[in-house]
Formats: C-alpha cells, sequence, structure tokens
C-alpha cells in the first residue's frame, strides 16, 4: 500500500546545471525514479535567501504523491538525491544546490532523532504553504489541523514568495 507524502524542493545554486528551474525538473525526476509516484506538482516559487536575503534568491516548490515505503526509507532516497545533486551541509539555511524536505508523510505525527513528522517548520513558510496551497489548499496540517490555504495566509517566513508564470 503507497502512502500519500508532500516533499518540498528548492534551490538557490544552479550547480552544473543551466539554471535552476533545470535543476528543479531534474529533482522531481529523480524522485520519480527513487520510486516516488508523482501526482501532483506546484509552480516554482520565487522568494529571497532567508535568513540572509544577500544570498542568491531560491526556487521552492512541492510535489504531492506516493510512496511504497517507509518514511525513513524516504529519508533516505531524499539525501541520497541532495547528494548526487551536488549538496554540501556546511552552516544551515546556506545556499545550496538542492533542498529536499519531507513535508508530510500519511499524515503521520513523528518526533524522533531523524525523522520529525509532519516537517517542523513547514507552516510557517510561504515558500512550502504556497506551492502546497496551489495543488492540494484543502490538505490539512495533521498537527495545527489548519488548512494549507489558510496556513500560506498566514505563514510569517519567505513572505515574498511569488509563483513563477
Amino acid at each position: 500500500m503507497n502512502t500519500p507524502v508532500i516533499v518540498a524542493l528548492g534551490s538557490n545554486d544552479k550547480g552544473p546545471w543551466a539554471d535552476i528551474p533545470a535543476l528543479l525538473e531534474a529533482a522531481v525526476a529523480e524522485l520519480a525514479g527513487a520510486g516516488l509516484v508523482v501526482r501532483a506538482r506546484s509552480r516554482w516559487w520565487r522568494s529571497a535567501a532567508w535568513p540572509d536575503p544577500a544570498d542568491p534568491a531560491f526556487l521552492n516548490g512541492v510535489v504531492q504523491g506516493e510512496w511504497a515505503g517507509t518514511a525513513e526509507a524516504l529519508m533516505a532516497a531524499l539525501a541520497d538525491i541532495e547528494d548526487r545533486f551536488g549538496r554540501q551541509r556546511s552552516v544551515r539555511n546556506a545556499p545550496r544546490t538542492l533542498d529536499l524536505d519531507l513535508i508530510d508523510f500519511g499524515r503521520q505525527v513523528a518526533e524522533g532523532t531523524d525523522l520529525i513528522l509532519p516537517h517542523p517548520r513547514a507552516a510557517e513558510r510561504l515558500f512550502v504553504m504556497g506551492p502546497l496551497a496551489e495543488i492540494a489548499p484543502d490538505w490539512r496540517h495533521p498537527v495545527l489541523g489548519r488548512s494549507a490555504l489558510d496556513l500560506a495566509a498566514s505563514a510569517n517566513v519567505g513572505r515574498d514568495a511569488t509563483a513563477t508564470p
């Protein structure tokens, strides 16, 4: 049985790709190649880097899909894809080629050492909730009980995030 999942993607360093949209498109293909069945995806949303707006701007988006394995296996697959895309883990919130975050895994609530569900900061980020509201406005946060549309309206991080055409 497949579990419904939401994965957020983001980048502000194109690395060897032609541009960041091309990198993110390649990342969506890699997600599918790793076994994530993509059912819906948002447009790319542009926002200033946070917390340092002097860093390059980000493009972010979300995919909604299904996963046949465990949450831990999906997290491992996401980390592997980030590594293959040249992700360097230096300081928190530093520019990066690819950031993949597991936002929701079958509405599970978990707080472990390596896995926190739902993602602990997603609800406050417009660059996550805006794209999610675009494809699943009625999705409800498993802890807060609020819809993606409502969370997007009240998000206080990345308030400048806007969908690209």
